[in-house]
């Protein structure tokens, strides 16, 4: 989200940006950031995502105010118009029918003389609670001021608001900013905010260098200190950012969920997605233990947050890239993608509840003609390239088994490269091995096996892979276990093969190719 490391390339950059706080910046203010002196790459269209949201160019990272208003989903997100890498912070913007089919808008929030425009979120205030009309959207973000961090100051991060009177399609930023004004604490931003209705209240979850702070507020304003959470527990391997509260529902009863982005320190290195599950009474969080647990174990998860605004369903988004190559991925002429949507949901395994995440129901609206096969067994290399009709490195698999063993599934092509997933028994983890995957010399950290506990102890399980042309997505055991991972193949990754040493049935394996232009009618034919 913030990278620091560039702060100072573009600091010289904002002294020219507009001095009005309290409207959306023109054109003008973002010729302020620095040009991008590194020359774009080739374009690299092959790379390019059907189903998950890309800018058409330049630089974006982490999923901002994300919101659910009158038929449509708006997402923002961190962008720099100049560069291809990290740069002065912009909120761009994009809208939904679906959280599948997107259309990008003009850029909604440009850095001013308070500063770069860093995560939030943002809210639709139905009671006109700030006074700034009836059913505003209210974005509530970070103002972060590089001549403060440059100074040296531990001041440079306030919580400030802009709001929309015609459906998120312009933005006037609060002439009174910033409404929370720094306390002396470093890292002081994120602001998830959401209303809780038991206490009639806004409350806002702040990422607090290596804590979360609530806060509360009867008009998005006026901010109260609740309480702190955190500083001794959960995984602090990195800075805490980008927090989410939300209540979810498990077997009758209400239990509070709490996100906790952390980079780095993540299970596979670099930026991941913890959560906690507790409760939450209007001022405290209280987890249920203090184990530490991930919304995703792959290595391309981050900076994932919840929509608001969209009644009982629980709808995630994360960043689909990590901080640790995350400006040197081989994409032209932009730079990452967000994942599939994702439903949340709780299930409990013996004593512990875990979230799970498992696909939007939406996604089913881009499938094409599936097919199915039956009774599959795999000891030796078996190859399902023709069974499956594969021709598409843009498509869902599913595998279900009765007996769940060791096996790798390869996605390969021509040239030899390899995409490997599975399941290590002995281990009792899933993996995705993209060592033999395509390009990796960008970075020796993007090289390896990223591996994720299995939390199921059922015998069997289904598997569900969305892959979408540089990137594949792994649900397994209902959502249990997530894993997302990207990869850079030089040709696609069409050809499907399974291995397993001990041997291995899948009672079914279905393949279907997704499109945002497709929705037809499934087909099942029997295996060979």
């Amino acid at each position: 989200m913030k990278y620091s490391l560039f702060l100072l390339l573009a600091f010289a950059g904002l002294a020219a940006c507009s001095s009005d706080s309290s409207t959306t910046t023109s054109a003008a203010t973002a010729s302020a950031a620095p040009a991008d002196s590194t020359a774009v790459p080739p374009a690299t269209p092959q790379y390019r995502p059907a189903y998950h949201f890309t800018p058409a160019a330049h630089w974006m990272n982490d999923p901002n105010g994300m919101v659910y208003y009158q038929g449509t989903y708006h997402l923002f997100f961190q962008y720099y118009p100049k560069g291809m890498v990290w740069g002065p912070m912009h909120w761009g913007h994009a809208t939904s029918p679906d959280m599948v089919r997107w259309q990008e808008q003009p850029i909604a929030l440009y850095p001013d003389s308070l500063g770069y425009i860093f995560s939030g979120s943002a809210v639709v205030d139905a009671n006109n609670t700030a006074g700034f009309g009836k059913n505003a959207m209210v974005a509530i973000f970070t103002h972060h001021d590089p001549k403060g961090e440059k100074a040296g100051t531990s001041t440079y991060q306030h919580q400030s608001l802009a709001y929309s009177l015609d459906g998120g399609k312009t933005w006037q930023k609060y002439a009174q900013n910033p409404v929370l004004k720094n306390p002396g604490i470093k890292d002081f931003r994120d602001p998830k905010v959401s209303w809780h209705a038991p206490s009639k209240q806004w409350v806002m979850t702040l990422a607090t260098l290596d804590r979360i702070t609530f806060y509360s507020s009867p008009n998005l304003k006026d901010w109260t200190k609740l309480s702190e959470f955190g500083e001794k527990l959960g995984a602090h391997g990195g800075v805490w950012e980008c927090p989410d509260l939300f209540p979810l529902t498990l077997n009758g009863k209400t239990y509070w969920v709490l996100i906790v982005n952390l980079n780095p320190g993540g299970p596979n290195s670099g930026s991941a997605t913890q959560y906690f599950v507790g409760q939450f009474d209007g001022k405290t969080f209280t987890p249920l233990n203090d184990k530490t647990k991930w919304a995703d174990y792959g290595p391309d998860e981050y900076a994932g947050v919840t929509w608001n605004n969209t009644g009982n369903r629980r709808l995630f988004l994360g960043w689909m890239s990590n901080w640790e190559y995350a400006n040197q991925v081989p994409t032209s002429p932009w730079r990452s993608a967000m994942t599939t949507p994702r439903e949340l949901g709780l299930r409990q395994v013996g004593s512990e509840i875990y979230l799970t995440s498992q696909p939007a129901a939406e996604l089913r609206n881009i499938t094409g003609k599936t097919t199915t096969l039956q009774n599959v067994t795999a000891k030796e290399p078996t190859d399902l390239t023709a069974r499956l009709n594969s021709s598409t490195d843009k498509h869902r698999l599913t595998l279900s088994t009765n007996q769940l063993a060791s096996f790798e599934l390869v996605m390969s092509n021509a040239a030899g490269e390899e995409l490997v997933l599975g399941y290590d028994q002995a281990a009792n983890q899933y993996f995705i091995d993209r060592s033999k995957a395509g390009k990796n010399s960008f970075s020796p950290k993007f090289v390896g096996r990223a591996v994720a506990p299995r939390l199921s102890t059922a015998v069997g399980t289904e598997l569900t892979l969305y892959f979408d042309a540089a990137s594949v997505e792994l649900f397994a055991d209902q959502g249990l276990t997530v894993m997302t991972s990207i990869f850079f193949a030089n040709k696609p990754l069409t050809a499907i093969k399974l291995r397993s040493a001990e041997g291995i049935t899948f009672q079914q394996i279905s393949s279907t190719p997704l499109t945002t232009e497709a929705a037809s009618k499934a087909s099942t034919v029997g295996a060979r």
